[in-house]
């Protein structure tokens, strides 16, 4: 017997087919084989068909079936993860009315500037932990003063996850923790945030109905099963965004656990039951995958956009070397780089500057004595540094450190970089060979609660090595403190 696993995210949907009693990946694959389309009608604008997202769930989903082997009739459930923060409207039949305004779209970030004024940093700190900045709530009331037509056709406005689940289920339903990464749920009340609808105008009624993340969400219809391939009658049992859901897929769900991705960008993701922030706009906090009324767990979200993206550029303007020669030559360097200095943030804004635009900088070359090895060392070390300082941000915001685990991707595989986070934040980095796609499927058992279980099959599957802070960190402290020392100057002179 199997579970599926979708993850939506916004360059392609992964899917995953799991052993239901071992929880062993049978099988993965991607749909699109290349990257989906992001559109950009207007500057900082980006959008998606989100029918399109349906039609490749339809075309993987008989893709993994057919290339399994499997009898569809052994899947006993679905478990979605899904890109965050996204806006999909649809009318009463659930036919999406415009493109989804996706994560990266920024077009309503002073809509939700004007409401963290207007509405007051204590209460939105109070209540919804966070300003209601660029996310689903103020991106809904741009399509209200932008597009009253299309408005005044919403039955109902989902998160992605919510819209495929739609498709194969016919039903309207969303999840407390979807409407905390649409900066909708009240943890003060545990409730919907109906104070910040009445400031957007915006009906409650609009709002799918509320169901629990680990639980019977509806079943696949006889109009999905046709199109799918997979049987009626099978139950959705899980829905999560991509980053409660990369934790999850890591076992991480309690108090002092921190998930780590180092892809394009990246993210520390920290598990706290602690709902005080000081932080409304660099942090942003959401209801964990586990969050349910007596247990108010909460994932404290820092993103880095310049990451992975930094050591990408300079591969590409390096010709054809790859990572991995990259990486030798890095490792032929002694910490510190000769001295020569990158950051990082080279991505656009940052939200932990708050929204700053920071840029690229590199610093300290010696065209005599500088070569592409430090270049590469260098790049490693600044990424590393980066997540070392939100990691010091994460920390004066009442999150605790006992263990942090991260999936075996592009910078982690860097022993460089694993071994600066590591040796600065003083704390063991876990790596796990994972997918969301996979973590999402394994969680579509998890309807019994035994989190005990779960978190055993990802150590036995899953596990694969260790990172230990490094005894003698003086050259590394050294090397953090003259990058923060260059990081803290550009700032001030920015």
């Amino acid at each position: 017997m199997y579970y599926i696993g979708y993850d939506l995210g916004s360059s392609s949907i992964k899917f995953a087919l799991v052993n239901v009693s071992t929880g062993k990946n049978s099988l993965t694959l991607n749909e699109p084989q290349s990257e989906m389309e992001i559109s950009a009608p207007m500057k900082n604008w980006a959008e998606q068909d989100p029918d399109l997202w349906w039609q490749f769930i339809c075309k993987g989903t008989k893709r993994i079936i057919e290339e399994s082997g499997i009898n569809p009739t052994e899947i006993l459930g679905i478990g979605i993860a899904y890109q965050m923060h996204g806006l999909v409207v649809v009318d009463e039949k659930g036919e999406s009315l415009r493109n989804a305004i996706i994560w990266c779209d920024s077009r309503a970030v002073e809509i939700g500037n004007k409401a963290f004024l207007d509405l007051g940093e204590e209460k939105c700190k109070a209540h919804i932990l966070s300003s209601p900045g660029n996310f689903t709530a103020s991106k809904l009331k741009w399509v209200k003063d932008h597009e009253p037509d299309i408005y005044s056709k919403i039955h109902k406005f989902m998160l992605p996850g919510d819209f495929i689940a739609h498709k194969l289920t016919s039903d309207f339903t969303t999840t407390k923790n979807g409407l905390s990464e649409g900066i909708l749920w009240d943890f003060k009340n545990d409730k919907i945030a109906d104070w910040l609808l009445d400031y957007y105008g915006i009906e409650e009624s609009l709002v799918p109905t509320v169901v629990d993340n680990f639980s019977n969400q509806g079943t696949v219809s006889e109009k999905a099963s046709r199109l799918t391939g997979l049987p009626v009658g099978i139950p959705i049992n899980y829905r999560a965004g991509d980053q409660p859901n990369n934790a999850l897929s890591l076992n991480v769900f309690n108090n002092g656990e921190i998930a780590a991705t180092g892809g394009t960008s990246g993210v520390l993701y920290a598990v706290t039951k602690n709902l005080n922030s000081n932080e409304s706009v660099r942090i942003n906090n959401f209801a964990h995958a586990n969050y349910s009324t007596d247990n108010k767990t909460v994932g404290k979200l820092l993103n880095i956009n310049g990451a992975g993206i930094q050591y990408r550029w300079i591969k590409n303007i390096c010709g054809d070397l790859s990572y991995e020669k990259m990486n030798v030559k890095a490792s032929e360097i002694s910490v510190g780089s000769g001295g020569v200095v990158v950051i990082p943030f080279g991505n656009g804004a940052e939200r932990m500057f708050e929204n700053k635009v920071v840029g690229n900088h590199i610093l300290n070359l010696n065209f005599n004595q500088h070569h592409q090895g430090h270049l590469f060392r260098a790049a490693l070390e600044g990424i590393a540094f980066a997540f070392v300082y939100g990691m010091e941000i994460l920390k004066n915001d009442n999150a605790k450190i006992k263990v942090i685990r991260a999936g075996n991707d592009n910078l982690f595989r860097s022993e460089i970089f694993s071994n600066s986070v590591a040796t600065l934040i003083g704390h063991e980095i876990e790596i796990y060979d994972t997918t969301g796609a996979v973590g999402a499927a394994r969680a579509a058992g998890l309807t019994d609660g035994d989190f005990e279980n779960f978190g055993n099959q990802i150590m036995r599957n899953d596990y694969l090595k260790t990172y230990k802070p490094i005894a003698d960190a003086a050259e590394y402290e050294k090397a953090y403190q003259l990058w923060k020392k260059s990081l803290v100057s550009i700032i001030k002179n920015n």
